[in-house]
């Protein structure tokens, strides 16, 4: 559960202290902000192909940094769940795509990425064998339910 800090202010304001950073703006954030984060603290910075701050910089400063490039570890990108949702929706004969095969496919993921949990690994490689299978699976089981 998250509460809300009654943090106003800009990004220098919204940092300091907080545990999680999760950027989708392709905005540049500089390094002395990401300084200003608890110790121990959760850096996403998931602007593609230019992510919010380098995930080497990003990694003196957080305990976990993750972004949605390939070439550094822990890509969190839709690479992950796309060919699976798509055949757990063929599988299904499924007219959309919905909420629930959405967060289906997110469980499948998480269901992968715990067998290997690191911090240089908190979502498995795209390229790991059960990710498309899982996804397809519960995405396609999930598609029937919320034909929305």
């Amino acid at each position: 559960m998250s509460i809300p800090r009654g943090t106003s202010g800009g990004t220098a304001e919204a940092l300091a202290g907080a545990d999680v950073l999760v950027g989708l703006s392709s905005a540049l954030l500089p390094e002395k902000l990401l300084g200003r984060m608890a110790p121990g603290a959760i850096e996403c910075a998931l602007s593609n192909p230019d992510p919010e701050i380098h995930p080497a910089v990003a990694a003196r400063h957080a305990a976990i940094m993750a972004t949605a490039r390939s070439d550094f570890p822990n890509q969190i990108n839709n690479v992950l769940a796309f060919p699976g949702v798509f055949r757990g929706a063929l599988g299904a004969g499924a007219r959309r795509i919905t909420e629930s095969m959405k967060l289906a496919a997110a469980d499948a993921i998480h269901s992968v990425a715990i067998e290997d949990l690191v911090a240089a690994r908190i979502v498995p490689s795209p390229f790991h064998p059960r990710v498309p299978s899982a996804v397809a699976t519960a995405s396609g089981t999930n598609s029937t339910s919320c034909d929305e």
